[in-house]
């Protein structure tokens, strides 16, 4: 156990937590081992709890707008954790990074236009496209014997000509598969949508969890600011997700057009002011408890990557690049039909199922391949950001259940 789990961990248990007190509804079993919704079982950095306890003395929340110390905060911190520089005016406020997938989806596309992904992937876009009438296109990752993944430019490409494709919403890191994209790889990806008139909605809200390389910002990878933006957010850095707090980085002036049209019927400026307080205290404070929380999910992550494999020697998890959430295929051992039973019933996991990661019959709208894949998928989503002990039993759990 790190000195930083020492200190942060708790359990969440009794809360309202959705991840621990959501289980029964979700999964209709109790005492489950919490490994599914994305937050951490961390508390946040001591910078945001003064902070926010300095906002509530003085118990005042009438209207407020960003001070240009929130701006600057969020500024700095990618220019020194990314070397990326962000001008002010390029952000604008969302909700939540898959409000904004929705807002972008329906500001730069019609409906019926094409909109590509990468599959596997977080399920949410592949809602989001087709929530919003538009074709959900899926372009299929290819991987190895030890789960590494890789785009398929040439089938990105012909799926982009063949579907009328329009935007590509992009997951860097890519969640479930754990990738952080090489420089050289979002790069082919942006040529190829630049080539063809795609705009790129590029979803970075895990860009500060690297476990074992460096992250690139895609605005970095290409010049594609032209068409393209980035979304992001403190919540996944810093477990802030209960704020509804996202930003996305637009620094194309007829994108922020585009934008600022489409979303003025329905947003007006409606950021709750705990979100400015807490996100600048996190970016300005946070960088030493980012630091010890990244040094826990490596141990957690390198004992699932070393233990699980070594006893269940045709399990393959993928090698963990970035995000908390490692991605395990275990269709050696289970058929889809057996997973659930085994992993929920017998292990007493609550995890994420791979087959939420492809397409549905009803999202997939004609794109059968992907669609085939989800049917036949038996990995298993878990979330590392949790007590050592936690992740140890269900490795535990997995392999007793599976030897």
């Amino acid at each position: 156990m790190t000195e930083f789990e020492k200190q942060y961990c708790w359990d969440r248990r009794g809360s309202g937590c959705a991840k621990w007190d959501g289980m029964e509804m979700s999964f209709r079993e109790k005492d489950l081992i919490a490994l599914w919704v994305a937050d951490m079982d961390y508390r946040c950095p001591d910078s945001v709890q003064e902070a926010m306890g300095k906002m509530v003395a003085m118990n005042t929340y009438g209207y407020t707008f960003p001070k240009p110390s929130y701006y600057k905060s969020f500024i700095d911190w990618e220019e020194k954790r990314h070397g990326l520089q962000v001008q002010q005016s390029w952000i604008r406020y969302t909700p939540g990074v898959v409000v904004g997938i929705y807002r972008f989806i329906g500001a730069l596309t019609q409906p019926g236009d094409g909109v590509i992904i990468l599959s596997p992937c977080y399920y949410p876009f592949m809602d989001a496209v087709a929530d919003t009438g538009r074709k959900l296109v899926c372009s299929m990752l290819k991987k190895d014997e030890k789960g590494y993944y890789t785009p398929d430019y040439a089938d990105f490409e012909a799926k982009i000509v063949a579907n009328n494709v329009h935007a590509f919403v992009l997951c860097s890191p890519h969640n479930p598969v754990g990738r952080i994209w090489k420089k050289e790889e979002l790069a082919e990806l942006l040529r190829i949508c630049e080539k063809h008139g795609v705009y790129v909605i590029a979803d970075e809200i895990h860009h500060d969890l690297e476990l074992t390389e460096k992250h690139t910002p895609t605005l970095s990878a290409y010049p594609c600011e032209k068409f393209t933006v980035m979304l992001t957010a403190a919540s996944k850095t810093f477990n802030l997700a209960g704020l509804s707090h996202s930003m996305a980085i637009v620094p194309d002036p007829e994108i922020r057009k585009q934008y600022d049209r489409f979303t003025k019927p329905f947003t007006g400026f409606n950021a709750n002011m705990t979100g400015f307080v807490a996100i600048e205290a996190a970016y300005t404070g946070g960088e030493a408890w980012l630091d010890g929380c990244l040094e826990t999910l490596r141990l957690n992550a390198k004992y699932v990557e070393e233990t699980l494999p070594k006893a269940l020697p045709k399990a393959v998890v993928s090698p963990l690049e970035g995000t908390y959430l490692q991605w395990v295929d275990l269709s050696a051992y289970l058929t889809p039909d057996d997973l659930r039973d085994v992993v929920l019933h017998k292990c007493r996991l609550a995890v994420d199922w791979g087959s939420q990661f492809f397409p549905t019959a009803t999202r997939s709208q004609g794109d059968l391949t992907a669609y085939l894949e989800g049917r036949k998928d038996a990995h298993i989503r878990l979330n590392l950001a949790t007590a050592e002990t936690n992740v140890k039993l269900a490795v535990e759990r997995l392999i007793e259940a599976l030897q």
